[in-house]
Parts: C-alpha cells; structure tokens; sequence
C-alpha cells in the first residue's frame, strides 16, 4: 500500500478541512498515480471532494460513523473491516490519500510514501508526520524543483527502510 500526499515544510496537509495549495501539475500527478487503483481515505476527506466519490478508482471511506453512507464508495467502519477489504487489492495500486487520522493509522501499513514537498509555509490543522526525521522512511526518488504563481515544489517518493 502506498500513501500520497502535498506538504508544507512543516508538514502541513490542511486547514478546516480543505487544502493547503491547489497546484495543478499536483493534481494531475495524484490523478495518474491513483486512477485505475483503489484510494483510502476519512469521511471527512471524502465529503470534501467537490465531485463526490473519485472517478475511475474504487473509493473507500473509513468512519465511525455507523450511519454514514457515501455514494460510489464502499463504507468501513473498523480497520479491522477495511484492511480485510483490501486484502487482496494489488497494494502497488492502493493509497491511503488522507486526512490526518487515516494517514496516522495506515502510515505504518505503506512500503512507499509520494509526498509533494511544497516549499511555504500557510496555517495548518492538519498534518502529516515529517517523514524526513523519521528513521523508518528514505527518500529514493526527488524531482527538479517546479514552481506555480511563485510557489516551489517538488515530487518525492518515500521507501520504508
């Protein structure tokens, strides 16, 4: 299973439930990384989508909400029930794409983390681990540094170690 995810340099992912940056070129990256694959990801990441359930991938939504029903997603409600769920997904196509609380409960579960690396700094409530000082993650792939209306940012993938 793989993660993919934008950061600030401090790691930050999102503020009231949006995102931090909306670059195009990331986007276009994380829709060909994941179409065609199965995306994992909260209620609240799902209820943010301006679409709804993502096009082209099979969408799984973990909450604890007993109630909650998503269209055009399969609903978990333990991670007991999801990881049986994904049990024999291909794990190359699969990919925890947030938020916060998801991230943190499947980080550990991923051989291999894309991180958009966007070089600023906005307010965050939201944040993913800084992988960078984390023994357990190395960085094995880095692109040319890109930038959008002023913004720089670059591609990284992450291998476990």
């Amino acid at each position: 299973m793989k993660a993919i995810v934008a950061v600030t340099n401090d790691f930050g992912i999102g503020k009231d439930g949006d995102l931090l940056f909306n670059i195009p070129e990331d986007k276009r990256f994380f829709r060909a990384q994941t179409t065609g694959g199965t995306v994992i990801m909260g209620r609240k990441t799902f209820l943010s989508l301006p679409g709804g359930a993502l096009k082209n991938r099979e969408n799984i939504v973990l909450t604890r909400n007993p109630d909650f029903k998503a269209e055009g997603a399969v609903v978990c409600h333990s991670a007991d029930e999801l990881l049986s769920l994904i049990d024999n997904h291909d794990s190359d196509k699969t990919f925890v794409i947030g938020g916060g609380e998801i991230y943190s409960l499947l980080l550990d579960r991923c051989d291999t983390i894309l991180v958009t690396k966007i070089d600023a700094v906005r307010e965050s409530d939201t944040f993913f681990p800084n992988v960078d000082a984390s023994p357990l993650w190395t960085l094995s792939e880095e692109s040319e540094e890109k930038s959008f209306e002023g913004v720089s940012y670059r591609f990284c993938t992450y291998v476990k170690s």
